[in-house]
């Protein structure tokens, strides 16, 4: 399974969607908070191409989106293909 990294911060109920999507399916990831790490914002900044809100979700080098898109790829099933890197 590839690595999964999301970009957050507190408060936010959409990372925290994103979260609890992923821990029901029991996908580890690792979460960067942009506010405690200014260097990291601008880390998702251009890996995202500009993308301002939170979360921005990467599975590998795949950027998946924020949490509206994260959810969709799981309802469409396209979640699971990217994590096994199909």
């Amino acid at each position: 399974m590839k690595k999964v990294t999301m970009y957050s911060g507190t408060p936010c109920s959409y990372c925290e969607a994103a979260k609890a999507l992923l821990t029901s399916k029991k996908i580890p990831f690792d979460e960067i908070d942009v506010w405690k790490h200014k260097d990291k914002a601008k880390e998702m900044l251009q890996r995202t191409n500009g993308a301002r809100t939170i979360p921005q979700i990467f599975v590998g080098d795949h950027y998946v989106g924020g949490n509206e898109q994260l959810q969709n790829a799981n309802r469409s099933g396209e979640l699971d293909k990217i994590l096994k890197g199909e």
